[in-house]
């Protein structure tokens, strides 16, 4: 199989990161348009798209690569493996603990690790791409795809096995959320969603490998077939199977971001292909590129490490903060660079608050933007 050069598929991982960006840091996040927002529990917005596009686009990553595993030896695949987890989940874990300060009472204080998430956006890749790199490594992709179907179907039974009775799909009744507090702690757990519930824990983790897998088996499919419109119409039709499949599925055991659901993976899959199809249509069949496709590209040249600055930036520079302005109370009110960047200028452009809060992230990706295009240029790319 001769590999070919697939800038969608840059464009599409470029993409992926830049929404993961933009979609993580609005200006208030009180502030937000619907589309911006994440399901608050059954469902899917555009933002739920963007994390299992993103494993997507790691599998297609995956099967450039794998053919040249596949001929070293096992402990080569061992070590590359092995290493890119741990690195990636310690990163993510970094990330998750940095700037490892906080202001408290005028004073800079430790941040304990007894107060630290465990898991998040990064350390699910690192899980994921672990199981999915060993599944496609040994099982080759006849068996990736059984094994696939099997993880999917065992996590719909297991949800019904385990779940609240009546209610297995709710946050409470979720079987995954106590095997995931027994295993961390509830310290350790995010919280955002008004009771100890990773919405990347441990349980949910697996049917998200998953996505890996698929991701792995289009970039392979379309490698084997060539850039010819054979290829793209069974992709695109493929997709629409997906879509249809995830949706019908859906009644049973609904769509979710937050749990992982079987129906959400077949049904971002199936977008996800269907969106890889209208770009290798444009960029590979009509060749529209341009500014537009540029500026995602570069987000895909160093994905990881933009992924990274875009947060570990914002907690760093706000560790530099000065005295705003005082309350009715006399007190005062501090603020740092991106806050008062937000409330000086963003936040007044429009009685709506929510253009202010996109005004804001619009700027924060262009700012991001630019360093990737800097990166791009100097030919510097930081891989893991």
């Amino acid at each position: 199989m001769t590999q070919q050069r697939y800038y969608s598929l840059d464009v599409f991982r470029g993409a992926t990161v830049a929404l993961m960006i933009l979609v993580n840091n609005p200006g208030n996040w009180g502030h937000i348009f619907s589309p911006l927002e994440h399901a608050s529990w059954h469902g899917c917005t555009p933002t739920d798209l963007v994390f299992p596009f993103f494993l997507f686009a790691v599998g297609n990553a995956m099967s450039f690569v794998m053919p040249k595993l596949a001929q070293g030896t096992a402990a080569d695949f061992w070590k590359k493996v092995v290493k890119r987890t741990l690195l990636i989940f310690a990163i993510g874990l970094f990330l998750n603990w940095s700037p490892f300060v906080k202001w408290s009472d005028g004073h800079l204080i430790f941040k304990p690790w007894e107060h630290v998430r465990i898991l998040g956006v990064l350390q699910r890749i690192a899980i994921c791409y672990f199981f999915a790199s060993i599944i496609v490594y040994y099982g080759k992709s006849r068996v990736a795809l059984y094994i696939s179907m099997i993880i999917l179907l065992m996590y719909w039974g297991l949800n019904l096995a385990l779940g609240a009775p009546g209610h297995p799909f709710s946050l409470s009744g979720f079987f995954g959320n106590a095997i995931d507090q027994s295993l961390l702690g509830i310290s350790h757990i995010y919280k955002g969603e008004g009771i100890p519930f990773d919405p990347e824990g441990l349980t949910s983790s697996f049917p998200a490998i998953v996505q890996i897998i698929l991701g792995f088996l289009v970039g392979e499919y379309i490698q084997l077939k060539g850039k010819n419109f054979e290829m793209l119409s069974q992709l695109l039709l493929t997709g629409i199977v997906f879509v249809v499949a995830g949706y019908l599925w859906d009644f049973s055991f609904p769509i979710n971001k937050k749990i992982w659901s079987s129906s959400y993976v077949v049904y971002t899959t199936g977008l996800s292909m269907l969106t890889l199809g209208i770009l290798i249509y444009a960029l590979e069949f009509k060749e529209s590129k341009g500014r537009w496709s540029q500026f995602f590209d570069v987000f895909g040249k160093n994905p990881l490490f933009i992924f990274v600055l875009s947060g570990f930036l914002p907690r760093v520079l706000a560790l530099l903060r000065w005295v705003d302005h005082t309350d009715e109370k006399g007190q005062p009110v501090y603020t740092s660079a991106l806050p008062w960047f937000y409330e000086h200028v963003c936040k007044n452009i429009a009685t709506d608050l929510r253009v202010g809060s996109l005004v804001y992230a619009l700027c924060f990706i262009a700012f991001m933007a630019s360093l990737a295009y800097v990166l791009d240029k100097r030919k510097i790319y930081i891989k893991v």
